[in-house]
């Protein structure tokens, strides 16, 4: 879970304007993982993207590296 975390970490970091203020977390059971990405709120919409590609995007590239671990990820981004 620790390479998903720092993946997320590392995409959202180099979207923002403060990447000082990004903070992931993340629960796992049994065959998921769920991570919570926060940023600063000036930030929000740059990771969110229009119509919600961005976010999208970081979505589709946790979920490919996350095969290699075999288990299901979700990213929420709570407001």
């Amino acid at each position: 879970m620790a390479q998903l975390e720092n993946l997320l970490l590392v995409l959202a970091r180099s979207l923002v304007d403060e990447p000082e203020k990004v903070e992931v977390s993340g629960t796992e059971s049994d065959s998921r993982v769920e991570l919570e990405l926060r940023v600063a709120p000036d930030d929000m919409g740059r990771v969110i993207g229009r119509q919600g590609r961005t976010i999208r995007a970081i979505r589709t590239v946790v979920k490919a590296a996350s095969v290699k671990a075999g288990k299901r990820v979700t990213v929420e981004v709570p407001d």
